[in-house]
């Protein structure tokens, strides 16, 4: 399967959830353009026009442009605060569950980078009721890793004086990859989560795995 083959599977998988197609067309449309062009340069017909639609059909399934980006902004924070919640409540170390739950997150902002890139850099955009639903999204996930390194911590494996500003620092340290990633870099989504699991825990001063 080429690149380009892949890159469409998996952003059909990315907005499966999205009914019906012409949804779900204009939603892949949106995120390409708002990736490229950025959310205010970015109009409805652009993203009828990609879609390969009218931009009067896009009106019958998002009243507005800024619908659009709250459904893209809800779907890309649900899946990241599924990621980290299932690696925070998974078995194990403190130290287990950090490796986990960075290597899955910075893994998905690298698969997913242009989608990414949309949720975490358009987020101003957003109205004053949706930015104050999908940043509650986004304190849950802070919370979520926050209790990890508060747990290594606690119980010796990690040192932590300041976890909140650890918390930040690892979620800022993931999220970036969306702003550099390209598929044809010189490393795989995989080969970042794993990089990006190493570099945290020895950050945190985990016990090496030897």
């Amino acid at each position: 399967m080429g690149a380009a083959a892949e890159r469409a599977e998996e952003e059909n998988e990315e907005w499966a959830g999205v009914t019906p197609d012409a949804a779900r067309r204009l939603v892949g449309a949106a995120v390409e353009a708002f990736a490229e062009r950025g959310y205010h340069a970015t109009t409805t017909r652009d993203i009828a026009g990609r879609a390969g639609m009218s931009p009067a059909a896009l009106y019958i399934h998002y009243k507005t442009k800024e619908e659009l980006l709250y459904r893209i902004s809800g779907i890309g924070h649900e899946k990241a605060l599924r990621i980290m919640g299932a690696a925070a409540e998974a078995g194990g170390s403190a130290t287990e569950r950090l490796r986990d739950a960075v290597r899955t997150f910075a893994r998905w902002h690298a698969e997913h980078h242009t989608t990414a890139r949309v949720i975490q850099y358009e987020l101003q955009a957003l109205s004053p009721e949706h930015y104050t639903e999908i940043t509650g999204l986004r304190r849950k996930t802070d919370r979520l890793l926050r209790q990890i390194i508060q747990d290594g911590a606690d119980s010796g494996e990690f040192r932590a004086d300041d976890v909140p500003g650890t918390t930040l620092a690892v979620l800022s340290l993931c999220v970036d990859v969306a702003r550099w990633f390209t598929a044809d870099g010189p490393r795989t989504p995989d080969e970042v989560g794993t990089l990006y699991a190493d570099l945290v825990l020895r950050m945190v001063g985990a016990p090496d795995r030897g």
